[in-house]
């Protein structure tokens, strides 16, 4: 009868310790895009280190809606993670965006530096607001997409841009540059295109042949208005019911696969950027010196109009010395 006594105790008080902890992620990327691809592989492994007690349930497509849907059903745990874009981080951790300044980069080696050195700030930043940042995954340079010719600032002015709903850092750039975007959710656009209602969007390569947009313009710009940043979260509250040893598995898996993603990413928007040119589109390359910097003072003015509704003045100027610091060592 003692023995019997222990056994019901065991299963009752320590069955807990070994259950499984189920995060359900969502993402707007498609089925078999690589996103949904290392999301899977990450984890598989995920599971296999951690003996099958984290297991992830994984939405793509907007399945559970937009970015702003997943934020909200992570908040009421009826989601535990997502894939966001800065629109999404952003609506976390309002300073991240600085690291989508217009302008502000000028080749992917000086990205991987500020990400780098400033990973710890946004990391604690972000668990702060109740998240764990598991790794980055940059969406890439985003180019500006129209149906007619930009060959200066000028020809930007008194067209159809698109702006994404309520991006204040959109909002930032097109007021530097003048112009009165039409907001619109990421569902709308493709139909805007075919309306007319809107001449101008602005995003990846990828993501221009992904969303279809490309079918509904004529020319790029070949100069990277910025570079999208994308991360993978888990909420504070999910990520801490899990061991030591599983949480620093789900970190160091986070770093590996995402890292990779970023990297994959990045041929996936080379790739892209030839098909579009096959489909006929036509790249307008920007050489005339006086308009690259005239897109420099644009970054500029759209970067000083954020300070104190994004971030402040001192972190702008750390990534901004911190990037003369590595444009200098680079140079020696």
């Amino acid at each position: 009868m003692k023995k019997l006594l222990i056994i019901i105790f065991s299963l009752v008080f320590l069955a807990p310790v070994f259950s499984k902890e189920r995060i359900k992620f969502a993402t707007v990327a498609p089925e078999g895009s690589t996103w949904m691809n290392v999301m899977k592989d990450f984890s598989k492994e995920v599971s296999e280190k951690t003996n099958g007690n984290v297991e992830f349930k994984i939405y793509g497509g907007m399945v559970q809606g937009d970015e702003k849907d997943v934020l909200r059903k992570i908040r009421i745990n009826q989601l535990q993670s997502g894939g966001f874009t800065g629109v999404g981080l952003g609506e976390i951790l309002p300073e991240v965006r600085i690291l989508e300044s217009p302008f502000m980069f000028k080749n992917k080696e000086e990205i991987d530096y500020i990400y780098e050195k400033f990973h710890q700030r946004f990391f604690d930043g972000f668990e702060k607001q109740g998240y764990i940042l598991l790794g980055w995954a940059e969406v890439g340079y985003v180019y500006v997409y129209t149906n007619s010719m930009v060959r200066n600032t000028e020809e930007f002015r008194g067209v159809k841009m698109w702006m994404w709903e309520g991006d204040p850092l959109a909002e930032a750039t097109f007021k530097a540059f003048n112009i009165n975007p039409i907001p619109l959710s990421l569902a709308d656009v493709l139909t805007s295109l075919q309306t007319g209602l809107i001449d101008r969007v602005y995003t990846s390569p990828l993501a221009c042949i992904t969303l279809q947009w490309f079918t509904k313009i004529k020319y790029f710009v070949d100069v990277p208005l910025t570079n999208s940043i994308g991360a993978v979260l888990v909420s504070a509250k999910s990520f801490k019911k899990l061991s030591d040893s599983e949480q620093q598995i789900m970190l160091e898996l986070g770093k590996k696969y995402f890292r990779k993603l970023t990297e994959l990413s990045r041929i996936d928007n080379k790739k892209s950027t030839e098909e579009i040119l096959k489909y006929g589109i036509q790249r307008i390359i920007v050489e005339d010196k006086s308009v690259l910097k005239d897109y420099e003072e644009i970054g500029r003015k759209a970067q000083q109009d954020l300070i104190g509704k994004l971030y402040d003045q001192e972190l702008l100027s750390q990534i901004q010395n911190a990037l003369v610091e590595f444009r200098a060592g680079k140079g020696k």
